[in-house]
């Protein structure tokens, strides 16, 4: 009996022991450590939700259409006043001033720019005392940036009676023909560079909506660079990048 009571005090003893050893075992980790592995969760968590949020929020804007593009670019005009913008060329910088009677060609230089559409596209286009055209490129990239803001609006004519291609007045570029209407392509604009006399099939036509207030020696130096039968520049001509300074 007496070994009985010890043998049953033994075992008792061991399995306590054994008891607490799994307990240690499984005991959760320190203070330091828990608020550690919780921030690490917490961060996994925030990081979710931050994706999930990039990938459920709307586009800041919506795409123009031939529907809205008056209702867009006039609630954009209003909220976004600017009227120079800096255009910085492989060649040389050139400075625009926008004009205020013309507030859909210059609501949607102005958007352009901000959606930095014209980096990386080309002056590609120009004719010796006539013009340089830009807005335009064969890289895909560019075609991306105009499906991703509207690639099928045009903005309506703003053409002023009177208001006459001069040295250095900025328009945009449209369809010749079978465009009654006068609508300019919102991608596309040209800077005048020759003489008035060769502004007559230009006036009444195109909506001059701008002019250039500093680089014209650069346009000018555009105009007369090499050119192809389809008067694009032999060295493409690269805007590097468009800005709003004021």
């Amino acid at each position: 009996m007496k070994y009985i009571l010890s043998f049953s005090l033994l075992f008792l003893f061991f399995t306590s022991c054994e008891d607490k050893k799994k307990s240690s075992e499984v005991t959760p980790k320190s203070t330091a450590e828990k608020v550690k592995i919780q921030a690490e969760i917490d961060s996994l968590s925030e990081a979710r939700k931050l994706n999930a949020i990039k990938k459920n929020t709307p586009a800041p804007y919506p795409k123009i259409t031939p529907d809205n593009v008056v209702e867009f670019l006039t609630e954009y005009g209003n909220n976004n006043p600017e009227t120079k913008v800096l255009i910085s060329t492989t060649e040389g910088d050139i400075e625009i001033k926008l004009l205020k009677d013309t507030p859909l060609h210059r609501a949607n230089f102005i958007y352009l720019v901000k959606q930095q559409y014209f980096d990386n596209t080309f002056f590609y286009r120009v004719v010796q005392d006539f013009i340089i055209q830009a807005g335009n490129s064969d890289n895909v990239g560019t075609q991306r940036k105009r499906s991703k803001i509207g690639g099928d609006y045009l903005i309506p004519s703003e053409v002023k009676k009177g208001k006459i291609h001069r040295y250095g007045t900025v328009s945009g570029a449209k369809e010749y023909r079978k465009n009654p209407n006068k609508l300019s392509f919102p991608f596309e604009f040209f800077i005048f560079v020759g003489p008035l006399q060769k502004t007559k099939h230009l006036n009444g036509d195109y909506t001059v909506f701008g002019s250039v207030t500093k680089g014209m020696d650069i346009a000018e130096k555009i105009s007369k660079l090499p050119a192809d039968e389809g008067e694009w520049p032999l060295a493409n001509v690269y805007v590097l990048s468009a800005t709003v300074i004021d």
